[in-house]
């Protein structure tokens, strides 16, 4: 079979299914299983709360070492690009999630419409719009620049934009303001501090972030879930209010799609900087987005935001590695 060709029948089949079905998210689904039917308790869960701090606070470490403050600050000098990336994700993305909130209780439920507000607060992803970005022949550079930005600015912006608009539409969230200093923004210092030192070490190491990243998801999605399930946090949730979620974030993941496409090409900007707005500015960040979670949340209200986030993560990747294909069909 030629290389440039698609793989057919069986093989095709299994291609597909991986392309559409994310390893992370079906390992979190395992977890959220595991915390439904055997929760922690005792002595098991208080180890567990401090296995899930520590692994927030390397994992926001290593988030300030692998990044190279001077990359970013070159990647500015595209200003147009970048600043629409981030009005995109912090200032289009939470108008639409302030709007869900005006959706009645019967459609979708009060603690599911306060998870869509906070996915909507998140910074975009990096690995996934950077691929979908080369996938579709965009501004690679552009997507890099942009992405770790909007993660750069979201260890501050989300819990400052969680304070602001969160406690006025869903009352208090629980979270801890010296938990968010010590546990998300005082790593990420010490990260950028020794960044000169130790910042080529760990981007050549990216298997080390990969593993810390994976690991600390899978043990603050068992820990918030079992922690809730404990609470009776779960009893009123439906298989219908499930299937309204995920018809809620596709419209959500829809709208943003038009707005970033259409709203590039108003802005002037070339297409390859139109293939990076659109993968960066309709992505939310799974990896930033759960252990964020956990420190700004009470228990029981985080392992609710979680599934926000966990179902627009699945839905973007299906939709973004459809649109990515095509786009770069339309190039060839």
């Amino acid at each position: 079979m030629p290389p440039d060709q698609p793989p057919t029948g069986a093989a095709g089949l299994v291609a597909k299914a991986r392309a559409w079905v994310d390893p992370l998210v079906v390992m979190i689904l395992t977890v959220l299983v595991l915390g439904l039917v055997v929760p922690a308790r005792g002595g098991f869960a208080d180890v567990l709360e401090v296995v899930r701090t520590a692994a927030i606070v390397v994992l926001f470490f290593l988030y300030g070492a692998r990044m190279a403050t001077g990359e970013v600050w070159a990647g500015l000098r595209n200003w147009r690009l970048q600043g629409s990336m981030l009005a995109a994700t912090y200032v289009v993305f939470p108008v639409l999630g302030l709007l869900v909130q005006l959706l009645p209780d019967d459609v979708l439920a009060p603690e599911l419409k306060t998870g869509v507000l906070y996915l909507s607060l998140l910074p975009s992803t990096v690995q996934s719009s950077v691929v979908f970005t080369s996938i579709a022949r965009g501004n690679v550079a552009g997507a890099i620049t942009g992405a770790t930005i909007s993660n750069v600015a979201g260890i501050v912006l989300t819990p400052l934009l969680v304070g602001l608009l969160m406690t006025r539409t869903s009352g208090p969230t629980g979270g801890s303001v010296s938990g968010i200093l010590w546990q998300l923004l005082l790593p990420f210092a010490v990260g950028q501090a020794v960044q000169p030192w130790i910042g080529r070490w760990v981007r050549e190491h990216a298997s080390l972030t990969r593993v810390t990243d994976r690991g600390t998801i899978l043990v603050v999605a068992y820990t918030s879930v079992s922690e809730a399930t404990v609470s009776g946090a779960w009893d009123h949730v439906t298989v219908v209010a499930l299937v309204l979620l995920l018809v809620v974030c596709a419209v959500m993941l829809a709208v943003m799609l038009t707005l970033t496409w259409t709203g590039g090409g108003k802005l002037g900007l070339a297409r390859p900087d139109r293939v990076a707005l659109l993968m960066c500015g309709s992505k939310k960040s799974l990896a930033t987005g759960l252990p964020m979670a956990s420190v700004l949340f009470s228990p029981a209200l985080a392992a609710s935001v979680a599934l926000p986030v966990i179902a627009f993560h699945q839905l973007q990747l299906a939709t973004c590695a459809v649109v990515a294909r095509r786009l770069a069909r339309d190039v060839e």
